[in-house]
């Protein structure tokens, strides 16, 4: 219930950021952005050799950016983006057996709704982005051998819709004619879980986190 009404909170913030001065002239900018990213799945209880905060499994991302201002500090950001998502496994060397590794990659299609918040001159300005997204798993891969003896995390995915919030800090140049140039940071945490986790499944919990960085070039249509 916490995790709706938190959704519901974000997803109602940029409305209040209307109440802000508006500009003399709205500002409304297209563009791309893209990195690396460092995706975490949590899984409760823990699968021996998984992933943690501390081994992360790297990938790409990117994708389209809208953003309008039309009041002073603040405005909306909407993205269509894709992500490798995933984890890894590891077993040690042995006696008998050498060291072995394992890779699952999801692919997502991503939707954030952000507000976007900005300070500083008009050239240079520091900015945070908020709010919730929506996803949608559509691919997976795997390479490696598989490590566990539980077979739960290596089946096809069963919950490939995903929901979270995203917060971002960020720098950007910033020219009326030229456009924006920028840099951001992302956390992206996640709501949904890739298997069931009911009572009699396997999992009671899977919690996808992940960190990015990303460059971007937006174009000024207005």
């Amino acid at each position: 219930m916490r995790k709706i009404v938190l959704y519901i909170v974000l997803g109602l913030f940029p409305l209040a950021l209307l109440a802000q001065p508006r500009l003399e002239r709205e500002e409304i900018y297209i563009g791309v952005h893209g990195g690396l990213m460092m995706s975490m799945v949590n899984f409760n209880p823990r699968i021996d050799g998984a992933n943690n905060l501390m081994d992360p499994l790297l990938g790409k991302n990117g994708g389209l950016v809208f953003r309008y201002s039309g009041h002073r500090c603040c405005g909306l950001q909407v993205e269509v983006n894709y992500l490798q998502r995933g984890w890894q496994e590891d077993a040690e060397a042995t006696a008998l057996t050498p060291a072995t590794h394992y890779e699952r990659q999801l692919d997502y299609i991503e939707v954030p709704f952000l507000s976007h918040i900005y300070f500083g001159s008009e050239s240079f300005r520091g900015f945070v982005n908020l709010g919730p997204q929506m996803g949608y798993c559509f691919a997976s891969q795997e390479s490696g051998e598989r490590q566990s003896q539980y077979e739960a995390q290596y089946e096809a995915i069963k919950k490939p819709f995903d929901w979270g919030v995203a917060g971002g800090l960020g720098l950007y140049f910033r020219n009326r004619k030229v456009g924006i140039f920028q840099i951001e940071a992302r956390f992206d945490y996640s709501f949904g879980h890739l298997f069931p986790v009911r009572r009699r499944n396997y999992f009671k919990q899977i919690n996808t986190m992940d960190l990015s960085v990303n460059f971007g070039y937006l174009f000024p249509i207005k």
